[in-house]
């Protein structure tokens, strides 16, 4: 696939991108920026969501780990539908109740400053390690196929990757990005199904052969229920789906951001609903790619790159592929990545000008605005450092590296969570912060030693539970005595 080719539809979507974003953020103001004034339509907030979800680390890791993990991460999948049941029915009506900006203005009101400022700053280091790792992966991808090639550094790569994030968040925001997270979602849908398309009318492969292909393929096995030391056992990927996805989403000011711009909590629960079950089938869907990818790749003699990340871009742009392929690649994981990252920077500003600094308190509109768009500027350059520091570390499996980083971040936001919405009790709030980072060092330790202390039991990514389950236990340690 030609450099010219790869150039045109990365610039093509951008500009179209840039549209979007101008026109539906251009009279944004604060509220906009925010929470986008609360008057979207459901099913436009819905297909945002599906685009929010589907990363381009879903788009590229998940049919590269076909060849490793089988379907098994479908059980994880499973597990996320779950998740959004829960909160669906649950969080929603608590936050639109409370009419809540920031999803962590609950331990505020619940458990005191202090708890409210740990759930900001565990969000703030999250989402900037779990942003920084998605967009890195473009980068990663465009450093193989285009800049390298030319002998520009990464660092470059990165830095315009983030400024061009940067530009088309600046002014308008959730209000801008439900629009343009609708663009994402038409794109990938559009890619992963012309890609399979396209790839088996190169193998002159009808739909049934297809069907018994992915069948009979020692790669499509969904289930594990034999080993309970395996990563893939069942129960350690669904559990871990279903919490994953309450502390991933719903306790993320990024995705909860979208779903409080809808009119009302009942639209807001139709998007959540309907949105897990086109996210479950784009994921399957996702997976039979993977197995086509890998048997094309076998019947065409395309060795393939070590690391699963690199097969879906090597086998895609390779020469004995339709080049159509590859611009479906490309315009799959540049529309998906780019939306991701522009969510998170909008997310991390909105949490660090109203959690950390008390925007909404301290500032009027006008001094609120220009507080936010430095902020704004901050995160950029904030992501930019960390994508250096992720290349210069080394790669690995992306979509692994998310979901273990979220396991120890994420999981004190659950427990507190848990602990606030469940109990009645009062704690000492000032020793709140040292609970919730003495809960994911434990489990460190735990990860570490489980092999050796549990009969050898390995620890998944149902750590996060673990977490949560710690933070929890220190939570009760704190109670407030009633005196009389």
């Amino acid at each position: 696939m030609s450099k010219a080719i790869i150039i045109a539809t990365i610039l093509g979507y951008i500009a179209v991108l840039f549209t979007v974003a101008y026109y539906s953020g251009r009279k944004a103001d604060n509220a906009g920026f925010f929470v986008g004034n609360r008057s979207s339509s459901w099913w436009m907030v819905m297909l945002a969501m599906v685009g929010a979800a589907m990363s381009g680390v879903t788009f590229v890791s998940v049919p590269g780990m076909v060849a490793t993990s089988g379907f098994s991460y479908f059980q994880m999948a499973l597990g996320f539908m779950t998740g959004y049941f829960v909160i669906a029915f649950l969080l929603i009506p608590l936050f639109y109740r409370m009419n809540l900006v920031s999803i962590y203005g609950y331990l505020e009101q619940r458990f005191g400053v202090s708890a409210y400022k740990t759930g900001a700053w565990f969000f703030f280091i999250s989402k900037l390690l779990g942003a920084s790792v998605r967009l890195f992966l473009i980068c990663a991808v465009l450093q193989l196929l285009l800049f390298e090639p030319y002998g520009i550094p990464f660092w470059v790569n990165a830095a315009i990757t983030v400024l061009l994030v940067l530009l088309y968040t600046f002014q308008g925001g959730v209000k801008s990005l439900i629009w343009t997270d609708t663009l994402k979602t038409v794109c990938l849908v559009l890619s992963i199904a012309l890609s399979i398309w396209f790839v088996l009318r190169r193998l002159d492969m009808p739909l049934q052969e297809m069907i018994a292909t992915v069948k009979n393929s020692q790669s499509s096995r969904i289930f594990f229920f034999d080993d309970i030391n395996d990563r893939r056992y069942f129960f350690k990927q669904f559990l871990a789906g279903v919490f994953s996805v309450i502390a991933m989403t719903g306790l993320d000011q990024d995705m909860m951001q979208r779903s409080l711009a809808c009119k009302n909590y009942k639209d807001s629960q139709k998007n959540l609903v309907v949105s897990s079950l086109l996210q479950t089938a784009i994921i399957f869907i996702l997976l039979v790619l993977g197995v086509i990818l890998y048997t094309f790749a076998e019947r065409m003699g395309i060795a393939l790159p070590a690391g699963s990340d690199n097969m879906f871009p090597t086998v895609a742009t390779s020469p004995v592929m339709p080049t159509i392929v590859g611009v479906l690649f490309i315009l799959g994981l540049v529309s998906s990545t780019y939306s991701a990252a522009g969510s998170a920077l909008t997310a991390l500003t909105t949490s660090f000008t109203i959690d950390v600094l008390g925007g909404a308190k301290r500032f009027d509109e006008q001094r609120l605005t220009a507080v936010r768009k430095r902020v704004h500027i901050s995160m950029a350059v904030a992501m930019f450092a960390v994508i250096c520091a992720l290349w210069v570390v080394g790669n690995t499996n992306v979509i692994d590296a998310v979901y273990t980083l979220a396991s120890y971040t994420y999981g004190p936001i659950l427990g507190l969570f848990a602990f606030g919405i469940f109990t009645k009790w009062r704690v000492r709030g000032k020793f709140v912060g040292i609970a919730a980072v003495a809960a994911p060092a434990i489990c460190f330790v735990l990860q570490q030693n489980s092999e050796r202390w549990f009969g050898g039991y390995k620890f998944s990514y149902e750590l996060l539970i673990v977490n949560a389950l710690i933070t929890f236990i220190f939570l009760m340690m704190l109670i407030k005595r009633d005196r009389r």
